[in-house]
């Protein structure tokens, strides 16, 4: 499904976010060390459910008058781009794999061989590995290795933490990509190009939690060691919230959004049977007038959506493992986030010290671009940026099929090797 070009022409960079309630594109040029985004386009995401494709034409249009804004703002014509994911149940896997050395130093032939066989590992057939992290290298069972390259022994292993998703939905996906005569670059699944944006490196290393609270769902990354080395997504978000209210309250969805963006919070007060919100009903006419309700009303429709989302995520962590291992640090992001009382309700289900994450500050980038809604975009420069960098390999991926086509793995490695 990837074709990978390689780095964009020119030094420009393309990063394209394909939401539920919002298509994003930063275009950057790359100075050798960082970027300066010169184009910004975002529009309101018409035909997508979850980060999945359902109305092919529509998330085209969309996706057009997004990357047309950005390449008008920077003057550039965009050919490729790296790209988000969040759709097709994007599942962790952990895979370890050991390779006879036979006493020679190691090279990069030797990493390649090493990796295609913990990339044939992967327990499903039927789905597609868009990332293959190499976790750490052992040489004959010494761990805490970063780049074995040079070094000498007679076994290599390697622990790889693979990302599998649904072909189907990643293809729907790059096939509207392609129809806007766009390349992927690459594709990086939602919570992962998040944390590169917004956690510090001390964050990443001592172990962290991220939640990308979007529109369509809210997705988890575990970083460790300066890697991340599990992910999960739940199909339920901010869209979720605002349907609930508009259901229950039989309002239209726009104001029901609007409500929840003025008076909703995820924290009941003492002061919310007092405070009265007017609420229009659907179908009715300016001159029916509108209805009043407590706050109180609003926030317990609210709250229960938010404590149930929690809760699945907190229940599969800890069924991988990794509700402790990453110790007591949370940060949460994406537009839903900066719902009012979500940090907090966060620290009482999870239990850890939370924070609300902002991306990080590139040059270039508009100050209104600088919110948590945006850290995926903002990340996905990020990756770009720190592709190929090292032998850890953040930058692997898979083959774009299974039909034997040089994936990007090789493709990282003849690049970074010759």
């Amino acid at each position: 499904m990837v074709v990978n070009k390689g780095k964009t022409r020119g030094g420009v960079i393309a990063a394209l976010d394909v939401g539920t309630s919002k298509v994003c594109c930063f275009v950057a040029r790359h100075d050798g060390e960082t970027f300066r985004v010169t184009g910004i386009g975002h529009q309101i995401a018409h035909g997508l459910r979850a980060g999945a494709v359902v109305d092919m034409a529509a998330a085209e249009e969309s996706v057009l008058a997004a990357v047309h804004a950005a390449e008008q703002m920077a003057g550039e014509t965009i050919r490729g781009v790296y790209l988000n994911f969040s759709a097709g149940n994007p599942t962790s896997h952990r895979v370890g794999v050991e390779v006879a050395l036979n006493g020679h130093a190691i090279g990069g032939s030797d990493l390649r061989r090493v990796l295609s066989h913990g990339r044939g590992r992967c327990p499903y057939d039927d789905r597609e590995i868009v990332h293959a992290i190499p976790l750490g290298y052992t040489i004959d069972g010494n761990r805490g290795i970063r780049d074995p390259r040079g070094m000498y022994g007679e076994r290599l292993g390697v622990n790889i933490h693979l990302i599998t998703a649904d072909s189907g939905p990643l293809r729907n996906l790059s096939t509207c990509v392609a129809r806007c005569h766009l390349d992927v670059v690459a594709s990086v699944v939602s919570p992962y190009a998040s944390g590169l944006a917004c956690l510090v490196e001390d964050e990443r290393e001592l172990g962290v939690t991220l939640l990308d609270m979007g529109a369509g769902s809210t997705s988890a990354a575990v970083f460790l060691e300066g890697d991340v080395v599990h992910t999960d997504v739940v199909p339920v978000g901010g869209n979720h919230i605002t349907s609930d209210i508009a259901r229950c309250l039989t309002t239209t969805l726009d104001h029901a959004e609007r409500m929840k963006a003025l008076y909703g919070s995820a924290i009941p007060s003492r002061s919310d049977d007092r405070e009265m919100i007017d609420v229009r009903p659907v179908g009715e006419g300016e001159e029916s007038g509108a209805n009043s309700i407590p706050r109180s009303h609003l926030v317990g429709v609210i709250r229960p959506r938010i404590e149930e989302t929690f809760e699945i995520l907190r229940a599969r962590l800890e069924a991988a493992g990794f509700d402790k291992a990453a110790g007591r640090r949370m940060v949460l992001t994406g537009g839903a986030s900066q719902l009012q009382g979500v940090r907090e309700f966060a620290a009482q289900v999870f239990d850890k010290q939370v924070r609300l994450g902002r991306p990080r500050a590139f040059a270039g980038l508009a100050e209104a671009t600088q919110g948590p809604a945006f850290s995926t975009c903002a990340g996905l420069l990020a990756y770009a940026l720190d592709e190929g960098g090292d032998a850890r390999g953040h930058a692997l991926a898979a083959p774009e099929d299974a039909s034997g086509r040089i994936g990007r793995i090789g493709q990282w490695f003849r690049e970074y090797l010759q």
